[in-house]
């Protein structure tokens, strides 16, 4: 009998913001998948679990590449399958780790869709967003009343950013690195760069939390970061 395919997101960086179905899926898995980079050894969400671990776990690391559809590097993660595959045929229980929610911008959705139409039980367990954490720990309101909140990644087009943040109330402005100063620029001109908070790495070492990023127009980001922000 095969095993059960847990998807699993242990939030952003505290590990007490795991939640009960999570930890209590961690515990019951005989093997747990701790995705990483290609540049990195070791796995932020395996860190961040590692307080719940059974002594006795299997720890399975896959490298995910970075891509933008399976179209560009289909070997490996067709690999990565065929390895979850076996375990799960061994009839071990198979947790996949993922930063945040399982759901939302990670590495767990292609692992899910190489998955679906295997005959794998899958089950999704949702874990709390870095944008939703950051708001409760800088103690800002990420929307209220009739906002409307649009959630755009920085690494997006231009033209699509600037379609989108000129209609928006709120904004999460995600992975913002390399072009954080078109980013704050583009929030200057929509009047959100005072409002704006600045966080990256939330919960973990080396955290960074900057606001009003109008007064911060200049700094030249060497680090991945989220914003929040609303219109002044």
């Amino acid at each position: 009998m095969r095993g059960t395919f847990y998807g699993i997101g242990v939030g952003p960086g505290d590990p007490e913001l795991l939640t009960v179905k999570a930890i209590k899926a961690i515990e019951a898995a005989d093997v747990l998948i701790a995705p990483k980079t290609e540049k990195k050894e070791g796995s932020v969400a395996l860190e961040i679990a590692r307080p719940y671990l059974k002594k006795d776990i299997e720890i399975v690391y896959q490298v995910f590449p970075m891509v933008k559809d399976f179209a560009e590097d289909t070997g490996a993660w067709e690999a990565n399958k065929a390895e979850i595959l076996a375990l799960l045929n061994e009839g071990k229980n198979v947790a996949f780790l993922t930063l945040g929610d399982p759901m939302f911008f990670s590495t767990y959705i292609y692992v899910f869709r190489l998955l679906e139409h295997e005959d794998v039980d899958i089950v999704t367990i949702p874990g709390v967003p870095a944008f939703i954490a950051i708001g409760s720990y800088v103690g800002r309101p990420i929307v209220e009343g009739n906002d409307v909140l649009a959630i755009i990644p920085g690494t997006a087009d231009k033209k699509r950013l600037e379609e989108v943040m000129a209609v928006a109330s709120s904004a999460v402005v995600m992975k913002v690195y390399r072009n954080s100063e078109e980013i704050i620029d583009l929030l200057r001109r929509n009047d959100m760069a005072k409002e704006a908070v600045l966080v990256s790495r939330v919960g973990l070492d080396g955290e960074r939390v900057i606001h009003d990023l109008e007064a911060h127009a200049d700094e030249k980001l060497n680090y991945l970061s989220t914003i929040l922000t609303r219109r002044s």
